[in-house]
């Protein structure tokens, strides 16, 4: 059953915190992104044409996050969720888990995508803003919630100026808590 859920703003490092969690703890994970990217294959579909799909017809969205809350129930399932809405799952479904929201300043979230996709900082700064914005409306629209929202959160690790290392540590620290 899941322990963790980590969320975080797109390039906020939850993908890169997730696997070193998963290598210090040998624990196994789950990527709200692995159902969505499986998801599309299923229905042959690219990964652009299934985003469409997802944005025309929210039922679709709907049955993946079914599937991602179904997963964190599991008594075999994953012990790291990571997804931008698994801690508001995890906190709707009452699960008894720590819910990590990894807090990264909008200028260090757009240098991690320029050093990941090698574009210009106006084009990662303008694409992190429209990503963000989407996911918004669209999550406003078919839950009423605001991904960005720390409400549901049990702790908030503020990451700009962390190395992975620390990031590490702290998330590791919290853990602890659980033995």
């Amino acid at each position: 059953m899941v322990r963790i859920t980590i969320s975080g703003h797109p390039g906020s490092g939850t993908s890169t915190l997730v696997s070193s969690i998963c290598e210090a703890r040998d624990w196994s994970s789950l990527n709200g992104g692995e159902i969505f990217r499986q998801e599309a294959k299923n229905q042959n579909l690219s990964l652009t044409e299934f985003g469409e799909l997802c944005k025309n017809d929210f039922s679709v969205d709907r049955s993946l996050d079914e599937i991602l809350k179904s997963k964190m129930t599991e008594t075999n399932g994953p012990e790291v969720i990571e997804s931008r809405l698994s801690g508001w799952w995890a906190h709707m479904l009452e699960l008894d888990c720590i819910r990590l929201w990894l807090d990264v300043s909008e200028d260090v979230r757009a240098q991690r995508v320029i050093a990941r996709e090698g574009i210009s900082y106006d084009d990662a700064i303008s694409g992190n803003r429209k990503r963000s914005s989407i996911d918004l409306a669209r999550y406003q629209e078919m839950y009423g919630l605001d991904p960005g929202d720390k409400t549901p959160y049990t702790h908030v690790i503020e990451a700009s100026g962390l190395s992975r290392e620390e990031v590490l540590t702290s998330a590791l620290e919290i853990l602890e808590g659980l033995d």
